[in-house]
C-alpha cells in the first residue's frame, strides 16, 4: 500500500493541525472566546466528541484570563497535568503551577484519615491566599472535595476546570460541579484526563499572552 504523507515544515505542524480541525468541524461554530479551548482539546486528544462534551459557564473564560493576568496559582491533581502546562508563559504573569499529590505529608495525612491524597490536596489549595485556578483531570475525589469546600466558603477559585476521566463517580462529580456557583469548564461524561486539563490551561495561557509560547 502506498502512503502519501503531507509535507509540512516543523514550525507549521500545529497551524496545519488547527486548519484540519477547523475543516472537520465544518459548520460547527463556538463563541469566540471558547473556540481556542475546544480546538486545543481536540488537537491534544484527536477526539471530536469534545466539541459537544465541553461545557462553559458564561464567564468561565474571562475569569480564567483575569486570574492568569493576576499571577494566579494553578493547582492540578496530577504531576502529569502540572508537567503539561506552559509554566514559562504563566511565570511571566507572576503565576505558578502546584501539585500537592506527591508531597509526603499529604500522603501521610491521607493515610491517617482514610481519605485520598486528592482530597487532602484540595484542602491545601484552599489554604492558598492567591488567585486560584483548579485544573482537575484525574481524581473525582478532588472535584467532590473542591465542591464541598466551595459550599463551605473555604475555597473560592476563580475557575474550576473539571475534566476527570474514568468510571467511578466521574460523571457524578462533574454534574455536582455544574450545580455550584462560580465559573467552570467541564467535560461532561466519562472522558477527560490530565492532558485535557493541561490543554485547557494552555489555551487560556496562549490567549492571555497573545499566543506567546516561550
Amino acid at each position: 500500500m502506498k502512503v502519501t504523507l503531507q509535507r509540512v515544515a516543523p514550525g507549521d505542524i500545529e497551524a496545519r493541525s488547527m486548519e484540519l480541525i477547523t475543516a472537520e468541524l465544518g459548520e460547527r461554530t463556538f463563541p469566540a472566546e471558547q473556540a481556542p479551548i475546544v480546538k486545543r482539546v481536540i488537537h491534544t486528544t484527536a477526539d471530536f466528541d469534545y466539541a459537544d462534551n465541553l461545557v462553559f459557564t458564561a464567564g468561565a473564560v474571562e475569569a480564567g484570563l483575569c486570574a492568569i493576568r493576576s499571577g494566579c496559582v494553578i493547582v492540578t491533581d496530577t504531576q502529569m497535568a502540572r508537567s503539561g502546562i506552559n509554566k514559562t508563559v504563566l511565570g511571566k504573569f507572576g503565576g505558578e503551577v502546584l501539585c500537592f499529590m506527591s508531597d509526603p505529608d499529604v500522603a501521610q495525612e491521607a493515610k491517617a484519615r482514610g481519605v485520598t491524597r486528592a482530597t487532602v490536596s484540595m484542602e491545601r489549595a484552599a489554604a492558598l491566599d492567591r488567585p486560584l485556578i483548579l485544573a482537575l483531570g484525574n481524581a473525582p475525589t478532588a472535584l467532590v472535595r473542591a465542591c464541598e469546600l466551595m459550599e463551605e466558603g473555604k475555597l473560592r477559585p476563580a475557575l474550576v476546570i473539571g475534566v476527570p476521566v474514568g468510571f467511578v463517580n466521574v460523571v457524578e462529580s462533574k454534574e455536582l460541579l455544574l450545580t455550584m456557583p462560580g465559573e467552570h469548564i467541564v467535560a461532561r461524561g466519562r472522558k477527560g484526563g490530565s492532558n485535557v486539563a493541561a490543554a485547557i490551561c494552555n489555551a487560556l495561557l496562549y490567549t492571555a499572552s497573545h499566543n506567546e509560547r516561550e
